[in-house]
């Protein structure tokens, strides 16, 4: 086997980071990133974070930036491989860990272990959210931009898809250099 080739590598990053994904693809995204940008040098950080755009912006599940990500580094086999990947172990993981979860019900240890899952995943989101502002913002309008999204996701119940539009019209329009 030829474990230089890039399916063999997307099978065995997104296998390992299915396994920990606690939360979902987006729980995962840090690693993803160090993985694809930083260590195997697929793409930019830019071009991974418009990919993240790109899969929050259409319809589905999160797990998209996983296909999107192995879409852009061996075409469509890469966007299987890597899907298959993601989903098949996390599904066998997930199925295991319902039938314990439903046998000890009434264990005492189980709520103190879903208590304990909480900060693990907020912290894992929010190092994700960081990682993606950090990839993507490139001068100063563009992290002033990210502040105010932040800042009006946080405060009002609003779309966050409005606010990707009000950036992508700022950039087209030119206000914001892309």
């Amino acid at each position: 086997m030829n474990f230089t080739n890039p399916l063999y590598q997307l099978a065995w990053h997104f296998t390992l980071l299915s396994l920990v994904a606690i939360g979902g693809a987006n729980a995962v995204l840090p690693e993803m990133h160090r993985q694809v940008v930083d260590v195997s040098g697929w793409m930019s950080g830019a071009e991974f974070a418009a990919l993240f755009a790109i899969a929050q912006a259409a319809p589905g599940p999160n797990v998209l930036i996983v296909s999107l990500v192995g879409w852009k580094v061996a075409g469509l086999p890469g966007a299987l491989v890597s899907t298959l990947a993601m989903c098949g172990p996390s599904s066998v993981l997930a199925f295991g860990i319902g039938r314990l979860a439903h046998r000890f019900q009434h264990a005492p240890i189980r709520p103190i272990i879903q208590s304990g899952l909480a900060p693990i995943t907020i912290g894992i989101v929010l190092a994700s959210g960081y990682l993606l502002a950090e990839a993507a913002d490139q001068n100063w309008a563009a992290y002033g931009i990210t502040a105010f999204t932040v800042l009006i996701v946080l405060k009002k119940r609003l779309n966050p898809l409005w606010l990707l539009a009000g950036g992508a019209l700022l950039g087209m329009a030119g206000i914001v250099p892309v």
